[in-house]
């Protein structure tokens, strides 16, 4: 059976419900592993069929743990991976965008295959208050979060990728 792996990093709460969201959706439709970008290495990506890459957006950039995820597992799977299907979620305080590129520009050099644009819930968290407070990610925007896992993971399931 094929196997999804959904990495993410949370710190106030909303990636983690968004990768939870997803995985839940996903474990219908075919093997799902949901994993810290902190414990995540390069044997789990080696392991799976398909990804999430869930993070938050932290001053126009992919949080830094994210980062850490991809710089530890860059080289040790050059080369390996290329031409898995891949997706991305990032949970955002105004925009999303930079994070987003950043992320696909990665998976580019690892040759995956963008298999859905990148989802960004966007927050709005303008102050330093409310972008440190726990975050509660609306229900229309979990169930964007489902439909990608459930896409991915059946996707995966019928070799579609």
């Amino acid at each position: 059976m094929a196997e999804l792996l959904i990495v993410y990093h949370s710190k106030t709460g909303g990636s983690r419900q968004m990768a939870e969201a997803a995985a839940r959706a996903a474990e219908a439709e075919t093997a799902t592993r949901l994993i810290t970008a902190r414990d995540a290495g390069p044997d789990d990506l080696l392991g799976a069929d398909g990804y999430v890459f869930c993070a938050p957006e932290n001053l126009a950039a992919i949080a830094g743990v994210m980062k850490d995820f991809f710089d530890r597992c860059y080289y040790p799977v050059l080369g390996r991976i290329e031409g898995r299907p891949y997706a991305q979620m990032i949970c955002a305080g105004s925009d999303g965008q930079n994070a987003a590129r950043q992320t696909a520009r990665i998976a580019q050099g690892w040759r995956l295959r963008e298999v859905q644009p990148a989802l960004i819930v966007c927050t709005h968290a303008q102050t330093p208050d409310r972008i440190l407070a726990p975050k509660t990610i609306p229900e229309d925007d979990l169930a964007l979060c489902r439909d990608l896992g459930a896409g991915l993971g059946a996707g995966l399931a019928m070799g579609a990728f």
